[in-house]
């Protein structure tokens, strides 16, 4: 029998997949810090679907995951709108994106310059509200004249796209899909899905609407050169039984007024995990 999450599942049959159907790239961009090349296995083309109506989650049990970091990036981004590195490391301790600082400690014309830039997500916000079935609820920071600007890295989760549906339960629902032009899988995938759901539920709080489902859509896949060992070491790994989900202060409705501390995800045994799972470690390609 099978233990875990939805995301433990779906992890295990993409790593699986990646494994037995990847290719390998010839001329990567990407370089380890001993200055090799930074060789991927990938696939293309796939999602992930939860109801989270059914207490289906993307988090996973097979290592531990680092959520209030995920969470504290995400705000970086969407809330903040910035691209200031001081910030996001003062705020929310968060340092992971140190190696792409254009010279400036900022990471250039993306992400969250871009939400600012083009005003995206107070337009997504008020769109949701005052047109509630349109079908182009859409934030796209795939924006080409901003890239012609120094920056450090093109978006990789680029692009969310928002429909509200009304349930034949009566209820209201707010669906959501992520598309993601690339992902570096061990490493990033499960932190990625997670962010997103935590913005479905604050973008759900703030309009009104019961959050329903969220998929992802990866384009490409990959599993590092140098992660392969750890990929076969998740796929020995037995899951954890949990129902994790996004908890939010009762008391705020203001997507901008949420803090860390009010978004906590809960039915997620850490301490468990890290005991029957430890984490791995995984070198990254700059």
């Amino acid at each position: 029998m099978e233990h875990g999450t939805k995301g433990d599942k779906y992890t295990k049959e993409l790593l699986q997949r990646i494994l037995d159907e990847g290719t390998y790239d010839i001329n990567p961009r990407p370089k380890y810090s001993d200055g090799s090349p930074a060789y991927t296995l990938s696939v293309n083309h796939g999602l992930m679907t939860y109801d989270l109506t059914k207490n289906e989650s993307p988090l996973i049990t097979l290592r531990p995951i680092a959520v209030k970091s995920a969470i504290g990036e995400l705000l970086w981004i969407y809330q903040d709108e910035s691209n200031n590195l001081d910030l996001l490391k003062e705020k929310y301790n968060v340092t992971w994106w140190d190696e792409w600082d254009i010279g400036n400690r900022t990471i250039g014309a993306c992400y969250g310059e871009t939400v600012r830039r083009h005003n995206l997500m107070r337009n997504l916000l008020e769109d949701i509200k005052n047109n509630p079935d349109g079908r182009r609820h859409i934030i796209n920071l795939w924006q080409v004249e901003d890239f012609k600007e120094l920056h450090g890295l093109m978006p990789c989760a680029y692009q969310t796209v928002w429909n509200v549906r009304h349930g034949r339960d009566g209820i209201d629902y707010l669906d959501m899909s992520l598309f993601q032009r690339s992902s570096d899988f061990c490493t990033a995938g499960c932190i990625n899905q997670v962010q997103y759901l935590v913005l479905l539920y604050l973008v759900a709080r703030h309009t009104g609407y019961t959050p329903g489902r969220f998929t992802w859509f990866y384009n490409n896949i990959q599993i590092y050169d140098r992660h392969i060992k750890n990929a076969q070491e998740m796929l020995q790994r037995e899951g954890i039984d949990c129902n994790p989900y996004v908890d939010l202060n009762p008391n705020i409705d203001n997507f901008y007024d949420f803090t860390p501390d009010d978004i906590t995800i809960k039915g997620y045994p850490r301490k468990l995990i890290k005991e029957k799972n430890p984490q791995l470690h995984f070198e990254i390609g700059i």
